[in-house]
């Protein structure tokens, strides 16, 4: 580390960012004073420029704002989680404590992972609409404040008394299918909870190909079973879901609610979704 920018989200998780601040300071200091503390509401593109790396204070959505300005380029992400889920942090072995957190910083432990680019916007972790989009997009962030992660649980809960279906045309890499679905998942890291919830038998972040999920119900009951199923990390397709791997996906597309790594978006033109392997230099425990 010569050129250290530090972007931090005060509002992420339950405002631990505010916590971390000098003590992230002070670790950067032992490597070099050519450094900058922004929040993430000052961010722009050009602040990433002059940096070999970049440090996030946040949660998965401020990772997201940053990996645009880094993907293909010699610069090294470092993640300390202190958002509300913390899917990436986990994927990549990285403890929630702060000290940790710095410690498999300090190691130089740096692996490639990839990124999916959709559309014009990049992720790390995972896009979805429908019910996953609902869940992400729609739980008052007063309430994650409140209760972390056990509010996307209160939200999913919710959600899954109300799942309705739409139609779908879908390319997944050349081959065309038509689907009633009510969630549609694509992930490049499947977990849902920490490490321990996945969408997926074997995802990794640099195995060149995004996981997708697809529910097909609208029944409360059998997508119960289903996430139960998931929980004991059983994939079987069937009438209920289907699970598939893919490096690039199509979806025909009018007008759409998403979510781009825990960011709300709204699609109106089709879904072009391609996996950018290799593209990210990224400090990980695993």
């Amino acid at each position: 580390m010569k050129k250290v920018l530090i972007v931090s989200n005060i509002n992420a998780g339950r405002k631990k960012a505010i916590k971390y601040k000098k003590k992230v300071i002070d670790f950067v200091l032992k490597y070099t004073k050519d450094f900058k503390f922004i929040d993430i509401n000052e961010y722009n593109s050009a602040d990433a420029e002059q940096f070999d790396t970049i440090i996030t204070i946040g949660g998965d959505g401020t990772v997201s704002q940053v990996i645009p300005d880094i993907i293909n380029t010699d610069k090294v992400l470092g993640v300390i989680p202190s958002g509300t889920a913390n899917l990436l942090a986990a994927n990549l072995g990285i403890d929630f404590n702060i000290d940790n957190a710095l410690k498999v910083i300090s190691e130089e432990n740096i692996k490639k992972i990839d990124t999916i680019k959709i559309n014009d916007k990049y992720c790390v972790l995972r896009f979805g609409i429908g019910y996953d989009a609902n869940i992400i997009c729609k739980t008052p962030q007063k309430l994650k404040n409140r209760f972390g992660y056990f509010a996307y649980i209160i939200a999913g809960i919710i959600f899954a008394l109300r799942l309705k279906l739409k139609k779908y045309n879908i390319i997944i890499d050349g081959t065309e299918y038509k689907k009633d679905a009510s969630c549609i998942i694509i992930s490049n890291a499947s977990n849902m909870y920490k490490d321990i919830v996945s969408l997926s038998k074997s995802s990794y972040l640099n195995d060149n190909e995004a996981d997708i999920f697809i529910l097909k119900t609208t029944n409360p009951i059998l997508f119960f079973i289903e996430f139960i199923k998931i929980i004991f990390k059983i994939y079987t397709n069937s009438e209920i879901a289907e699970y598939k791997k893919a490096k690039s996906i199509n979806i025909k597309n009018s007008w759409q609610l998403c979510h781009i790594d825990g960011e709300k978006k709204y699609i109106k033109e089709d879904i072009n979704i391609n996996i950018i392997p290799d593209s990210v230099n990224i400090y990980s425990l695993k």
